[in-house]
Parts: C-alpha cells; sequence; structure tokens
C-alpha cells in the first residue's frame, strides 16, 4: 500500500468515489437500507425508482429545502455508469425492464462506514478463543505423526470425561451473560460478513463471464485455442483457494441435516435472556436462508457463464459466417478501391431486361371442340293415372325426441332397458319408431345389446290394434361400456 497504488485507487476504485462523492450520505443511506438491511440482490428499476423518490422526499421534508434536484430516474443512471459503479444495471433473460444490484465495491464502503459508528460493545475474549480454536485446527491438521493425533484427541477425551463426571456431581458451570453476548455479537458480524463475501465472489465470476464474451466476440483463431484459454481461466478461479473454500461452504450449507441444526441453534440462542437484551436483529433468525439466496445468484451467474460456452460449441456455422463476412468486406474494400476510376465506355449493357422464353412444356395439348347433339322431339302427353297417395303418407320419426326420452330416462338412474323408456314414452308411430330406438342403440347413445336375453314390446298401431315384437335385450347406459379402461 505504497503512496502510487493510493492514488491510483483514489481515482478508479468505486468505494473511494462514494466516499468521496459530494451526496456520499444520502447515497450510501439510500444503499445500505434497500440493499444491505434486507439482503436484496437485485431489484427492478421502477420499484428502485419508487424506493428512491420517497427516500429524497423525506430528506427534503426533514431539511425544509430541495437538496437534491435530479430525479430518481436519473441518480441511479448515475450511480450506474461507469464513471461512478455503484450499482450494476442489467436486463435479467426474458425481461425487458432493467434491474440493479449493489457493486462489491459499494458494499465495502458502506462496511467501512458502518464500522465508523462507536461500537457499545467491544469482546475481546471470544476473539481471543477464536484465535486458539483455528490455530489448533491448523496444528491437528498439519500432524504428520499419529502418536502425536492420537494423544492430541486422548486428551480431549479426558477433558470431555472430566466435565462429565463434574456435571454428574450436581456442578453445572454456565457461561456469563457478557461472555453470552459477546459472541453472540461476533457471531451476527461473521454472518453478515459471509453476505458481503457472497456479493464479491458473484463479481468475480461476472468479470470472467464479461471477460469471456469478450474473447468470444474478437476471437479470430481456432475454437480450441479459445476453449483452452476459458477454461484455464475457469479452472484457475474454481482451483483456487477461494473457489474450494466456497465449494466446502455451499456443501456443508445444502446439507438438509445442517440447516436443521442451525435454525434450531438460533432459535435457541435468540431465546437466551442476555442476547434479548441486545434487542438483536430478528432477521438473524433466517441469516442461513439469506445465505443460500446469495449463493443461488452466484451459481446462476457461474451457469450463465456455463451457457456461453455451450452457445459458442453449438455454433456449427461460425466458420462459413466468418469466411462470408470476409468475401463481405473484400467486395466492399474493391468497390472503394473502383470508386473514384469511372469508365468511359458502357460497362455492360443488355438488349432486353428479360428473355421470352416458350417451354414446349407449357404448350396446352389438343382437346376436340364439344358439340351438344340438339335434336327436336314431341313430348306426348301421358293418358295413365298415378296413385300419388303414397307420396303424401310418408312417416317421419323424431331421433332427437327419442334421444331426450331416453337421457331423460336416465337422469335418475345408471341404466334402463328399451322396454322401460317405451313404458314411459309410449310408441306412437309404430315400428319405425321402434327401429329408429335400435338405431340410437347402436350408433348415438350409449348402450348394451344383449343376445341372449329377450324383451317383448307393445304398441297400438294406427288402425287400432295391438301389436307385439320381440327382440333382444337393449339396455341404455350413461357411458360407453365399451370404451372403458
Amino acid at each position: 500500500m505504497d503512496y502510487q497504488q493510493l492514488h491510483a485507487q483514489r481515482r478508479s476504485h468505486p468505494a473511494w468515489r462514494l466516499l468521496a462523492a459530494d451526496h456520499a450520505p444520502m447515497i450510501a443511506s439510500f444503499l445500505h437500507h434497500v440493499f444491505v438491511v434486507p439482503n436484496v440482490r437485485t431489484i427492478a428499476r421502477q420499484q428502485l425508482v419508487s424506493q428512491l423518490d420517497d427516500h429524497l422526499y423525506q430528506l427534503h421534508q426533514v431539511s425544509g429545502e430541495t437538496l437534491f434536484p435530479k430525479s430518481a430516474a436519473s441518480y441511479l443512471d448515475d450511480w450506474a455508469s461507469d464513471e461512478r459503479g455503484w450499482l450494476r444495471k442489467y436486463y435479467p433473460a426474458g425481461d425487458d425492464e432493467p434491474h440493479y444490484d449493489l457493486t462489491s465495491s459499494s458494499e465495502q464502503a458502506l462496511e467501512w462506514l458502518q464500522g465508523l459508528g462507536q461500537r457499545a460493545f467491544i469482546g475481546t475474549e471470544s476473539r481471543l478463543m477464536t484465535v486458539f480454536d483455528l490455530l489448533k485446527q491448523i496444528t491437528d491438521g498439519t500432524e504428520l505423526n499419529p502418536r502425536a493425533r492420537i494423544a492430541e484427541l486422548q486428551s480431549r477425551r479426558a477433558d470431555i470425561d472430566a466435565q462429565i463426571a463434574h456435571i454428574r456431581e450436581g456442578h453445572l458451570t454456565l457461561m456469563e451473560p457478557t461472555q453470552v453476548r459477546e459472541r453472540f455479537l461476533q457471531m451476527a458480524a461473521t454472518a453478515r460478513e459471509l453476505l458481503a463475501d457472497f456479493r464479491a465472489l458473484d463479481q468475480n465470476f461476472r468479470t470472467l463471464d464479461r471477460s469471456v464474451r469478450e474473447q468470444i466476440a474478437t476471437w479470430d483463431g481456432g475454437k480450441g485455442e479459445l476453449l483452452q484459454q476459458i477454461f484455464a481461466w475457469r479452472d484457475q478461479i474454481a482451483d483456487s483457494d477461494e473457489g474450494r473454500s466456497f465449494r466446502a461452504f455451499w456443501d456443508l450449507l445444502m446439507s438438509p441435516a445442517r440447516q436443521d441444526e442451525l435454525s434450531k441453534l438460533l432459535a435457541h440462542v435468540m431465546a437466551l435472556a442476555p442476547i434479548r437484551e441486545l434487542d438483536p436483529d430478528t432477521r438473524l433468525r433466517r441469516i442461513h436462508y439469506d445465505w443460500l439466496e446469495a449463493g443461488e445468484v452466484t451459481q446462476r451467474t457461474v451457469a450463465r457463464l456455463s451457457e456461453q460456452l455451450r452457445r459458442y460449441l453449438d455454433d456449427q456455422a461460425w466458420l462459413e459466417n466468418r469466411r462470408i463476412m470476409e468475401l463481405i468486406r473484400q467486395v466492399e474494400q474493391k468497390a472503394l478501391a473502383m470508386r473514384g476510376q469511372i469508365p468511359e465506355a458502357d460497362f455492360a449493357s443488355i438488349d432486353m431486361a428479360g428473355a421470352d422464353l416458350g417451354l414446349p412444356m407449357e404448350r396446352l395439348l389438343y382437346t376436340p371442340p364439344f358439340k351438344a347433339d340438339l335434336r327436336a322431339a314431341v313430348v306426348e302427353e301421358a293418358s295413365a293415372t298415378i296413385v300419388t297417395d303414397a307420396l303424401f303418407e310418408q312417416v317421419y320419426v323424431d331421433q332427437g325426441r327419442l334421444t331426450s326420452n331416453v337421457r331423460r330416462a336416465l337422469q335418475t338412474r345408471s341404466q334402463v332397458s328399451l322396454a322401460a323408456v317405451i313404458a314411459e314414452h309410449p310408441i306412437e308411430q309404430g315400428l319405425a319408431e321402434l327401429a329408429t330406438y335400435l338405431k340410437l342403440a347402436t350408433q348415438d347413445v350409449a348402450a348394451m345389446i344383449d343376445d341372449e336375453g329377450t324383451e317383448s314390446i307393445a304398441w297400438t298401431g294406427g288402425d287400432g290394434r295391438q301389436r307385439q315384437a320381440t327382440l333382444p335385450m337393449v339396455i341404455f347406459t350413461l357411458r360407453d361400456t365399451n370404451h372403458e379402461e
């Protein structure tokens, strides 16, 4: 951290520019209230503009004057510009409304400003115990001598046995309220720092994604060389200490048993009297869900990077398109070179705009003309007497009326026989009406015909005589049983 480095950071680093901005209190307070406090990763433009309007209105009401004359949308565009870099403006997939996200540099500035406040409680014991625990973990994890590791584990077991015996004797040692509060505050600070780490990790992957897109857009070599370079970058991040730590953290957090254990621990700790005296943020109860949400944002960034590579690999016409573009450029360059050389003679000439072609297959075949054979003939008047009464004595059976009779009969039962339907609605048009019922049973209405059983149906004809017909058992049903599965 020398002079030249600090001088360059003062001009280019977004966090430093935010701290040195004229309206830094307004900007920092708004970004902290909207993004950091509720742990929101992305907000749509209209929603963010509305929240900034409310924030500016409150500031103007408190001060009694207009301190910030620009509109909320103008401020957001200014904060998301390359000169500021305090917000990231982007368009999600399938959405035409821009969204905003807080950058990692802005969150660093907000954390530094938040740390400037006077802390009500400064704990040292818990941090010292943390130092001892970390040193022990490093020592035990790097010990190569099996006997030394076994001796250390036996020593811990002896301490645990001694504590169990001490408790069985009735001596239960509890933490002091100060110790409880100290460790809780350290836990809360570490939990919030994890959220900031997720945003920084997401920024690293976005930087890699942007670099990949730029390389693909400007690459002139072969696909193999580009993919080798891209995968080298990705492996470098994934195999780094940061990438390995994130994978281990994500695997641990995605364990359902660990999530249940963490929820129970948080609920138990938040219910303690010393913790309730601190009036902690209730959102700490679900801090692990905030971690999951932040981790999913990072995972989606990695997925977009993979999708970009897949699209590049699936582009089978990439080389062909490149060759076409080269030919077009050559034609344009030659046309520009010939622009000042106007030929004196005709450059090209044609006799007519189009050729007059007569294809043999387009000619129609010979069709003999049709001549009607017209002959004069005398129509003789007929003298025979024709009986036309049969034309006016036709019987028409209303098929819709018979269908309605069957459906009304099925309203109160699941099946009904043809004899029962005729009993309720006697035959009026004789055998033709009975034949129409049979037609309905075979075509239009769901029915079953039992050839083994018979039924007799009687009716009164038009001449007043009783008639009777014996036919197979016909049963109408609510649905077609022939198509049951």
